[in-house]
């Protein structure tokens, strides 16, 4: 899918306190791949050989997704995360019947419901955003400036 943007200092706190030396540097990075990696599993999405690599504040996601929806999902949790700006996105999809999704970067005032508004036209859509987010929202009112969002099309 290509490289995504993110709010590097927006997000989930999954790294640590961050390290200095070059060496610390590079082992950091490991434990940051390493911490994306075990954020991803522990939401249970279908990816086969799940590897991501960290680089400053890049990530690089390989693997196969058993669908876009999962697909979008993976990149959205890594990028979702506090210190990362950027996701490569280099994973494969096992099914190919699904459109891209569009993504949408959460401002100041913004509602699920504002958000349906502008994508479908119709605020009471907004439980399709959120169905589209789980399980990474939890609740339609907890959104946060910075999150990126997937907006699916409508069926």
């Amino acid at each position: 899918m290509g490289l995504f943007s993110f709010i590097k200092n927006a997000g989930a706190k999954v790294f640590g306190i961050g390290k200095t030396t070059e060496e610390e540097a590079a082992e950091a990075a490991s434990e940051k791949a390493a911490k994306l990696v075990n954020a991803v599993d522990a939401l249970g999405f279908e990816v086969t050989d799940l590897d991501i690599e960290v680089d400053g504040d890049t990530a690089l996601v390989y693997g196969e997704a058993a669908d876009q929806a999962t697909r979008e999902k993976v990149v959205l949790v890594v990028g979702n995360t506090e210190g990362i700006a950027n996701v490569d996105d280099r994973m494969t999809t096992a099914v190919e019947e699904e459109a891209p999704a569009q993504f949408h970067a959460v401002v100041s005032g913004d509602t699920l419901g504002k958000i349906a508004k502008k994508y479908y036209g119709n605020a009471m859509k907004y439980p399709v955003i959120f169905e589209a987010n789980k399980p990474m929202l939890t609740h339609p009112d907890k959104i946060y400036v910075g999150q990126v969002l997937r907006i699916p099309a409508l069926d």
